[in-house]
């Protein structure tokens, strides 16, 4: 997988350079500022992006505007954002953008390397990864209908939907059959007003329907 790396903190930065590189990855790009990282990735067009959302000179959204930027040139591409806190805004307009190849992670679960690579693939094969701790502020925040309809159960499911888990990952993790899985997401699906005409984005269209709900 070929990957651009921004990121302003040095020492971070060679780490996922070589953390990435040890994985079987090509870095073939570093940006350490905002300016630098929109033409890196329109250069380079990579398979994957890991940007900082805050940057110099400004350190506000440097990284996440460049990301939004880069995937109006270059539709769909994938992107995984590292923050240092839960920033519900940023986490909102990045997926708002887009349905696919999105994921969001506190720069903490770099060092948990093989939750930092299934990310990075995750997003890079077109999917999401949301930060569980990200996820569970947002969910807590957020209240409205038609999400208050959801049983503990279905918020639970959809929790690990946001985290980008596929069927059975929900399974073992929750201890139950794949078809109480499909159960439960199917009633996710249906009180969400997500219709079975919808296509194969529907899980990730569940996730920034509840995201969006309380806006």
């Amino acid at each position: 997988m070929r990957v651009v790396v921004a990121e302003d903190n040095a020492l971070l930065r060679e780490g996922m350079v070589l953390l990435l590189s040890s994985a079987g990855h090509e870095v073939v790009a570093v940006a350490a500022s905002g300016p630098e990282v929109l033409p890196a990735l329109l250069e380079h067009r990579p398979d994957a992006a890991v940007l900082d959302v805050r940057m110099p000179p400004g350190f506000r959204d440097e990284g996440l505007r460049a990301a939004l930027a880069a995937r109006k040139e270059i539709p769909d591409m994938p992107v995984l954002v590292l923050s240092q806190y839960v920033e519900e805004t940023y986490a909102e307009e990045l997926l708002g953008r887009g349905a696919s190849g999105v994921g969001y992670l506190l720069k903490d679960r770099v060092g948990r390397v093989d939750e930092f690579l299934d990310a990075l693939e995750r997003v890079a094969a077109g999917g999401t990864a949301l930060d569980p701790e990200v996820v569970t502020e947002l969910l807590t925040r957020r209240r409205g209908d038609p999400l208050e309809s959801l049983t503990p159960r279905e918020r639970e499911v959809l929790q690990l939907m946001a985290e980008g888990r596929d069927n059975t990952t929900i399974a073992e993790t929750l201890v139950v059959s794949e078809r109480a899985v499909s159960k439960h997401i199917g009633n996710v699906f249906a009180k969400l007003g997500l219709p079975p005409t919808d296509s194969g984005h529907r899980r990730v269209l569940a996730v920034l329907a509840y995201l969006k709900s309380a806006a």
